[in-house]
């Protein structure tokens, strides 16, 4: 069998027992055909057994058929996906949900999350009633089996407390944007309090990261590159980070992230500005 980077075989533990790979595969802007399929086939190739899509993303059902062509069995490899952020009502939520699972067609989610507190078209909307009436809903979804796992994604901490006031299942997990500069620690700190476990997508700021000169001077420091520095900088946090790329040998080099980086190092990181602002 080969050998996988330490970072892709190990895992965090949600408040629920379920083992999650603590490195995810991100789809977000891949498009649905061979693009999509060829990139998680890759991924999968390389070791990541966490493949991260969305509804709104359009390719859950090329990613359903790259993880069933792939050989390894399904309950080796982690699938998130996402109830666009539009819905807020009940019926289309579980509408929706049917849709999802027949494009994906992989049997139980792993983990389902409610894609943001309001539609993108409106962001900030009091949305705390919908966000309510389609959490029960997930929980209906969890409590039957069709997901192993339920969380949101985007929330931040008012949002999070009123979903976790009118509910019975706090979330297992909250997905938000997350790299070096823009660590969002008032809910980080939150879910870190309720045993929510947070992801980082966009770790590398999408791309923004990359030509940051400090970055750079650092990532040489260790033989790296900024994109290895930047995952591994997310991981040291406790967080699981969601690298996306096409380029095969990219998606290889996101994972081979065993190193450490030194607490001075850390703290260096820690008080950047964001360089994307």
């Amino acid at each position: 069998m080969p050998t996988f980077p330490n970072a892709l075989t190990d895992r965090f533990t949600l408040s629920n027992g379920v083992e999650i790979p603590q490195v995810g595969f991100g789809t977000w802007q891949i498009p649905d055909g061979p693009e999509t399929y060829d990139s998680v086939a890759a991924a999968l190739a390389a070791g990541y057994r966490h493949i991260d899509t969305a509804q709104a993303y359009g390719n859950e059902e090329s990613v359903g058929r790259a993880v069933r062509d792939s050989g390894i069995p399904r309950d080796e490899i982690f699938v998130t996906t996402k109830l666009p952020a539009e819905i807020k009502d009940a019926d289309e939520a579980r509408a929706r949900f049917a849709r999802t699972t027949g494009d994906l067609d992989l049997g139980a989610i792993d983990l389902y999350l409610i894609h943001a507190p309001w539609p993108w078209t409106e962001i900030g909307k009091d949305c705390r009633e919908g966000n309510i009436a389609v959490w029960k809903v997930f929980e209906e979804l969890y409590g039957s089996g069709a997901v192993r796992s339920i969380g949101v994604s985007n929330f931040q901490v008012p949002d999070l407390e009123s979903l976790i006031e009118a509910t019975d299942v706090v979330p297992h997990a909250n997905q938000i944007r997350y790299f070096i500069g823009h660590t969002q620690p008032e809910v980080t700190a939150f879910c870190a309090e309720h045993e929510i476990l947070v992801e980082a997508y966009s770790p590398l700021a999408t791309g923004g990261l990359l030509e940051n000169a400090e970055l750079q001077a650092l990532a040489r420091k260790y033989g790296r590159s900024v994109a290895q520095l930047s995952i591994r900088y997310v991981l040291d946090k406790g967080l699981l980070p969601l690298p996306k790329t096409t380029t095969p040998s990219r998606i290889v080099e996101n994972a081979d992230v065993d190193f450490e980086i030194s607490v001075d190092d850390i703290a260096t990181l820690d008080a950047m500005d964001d360089p994307t602002a």
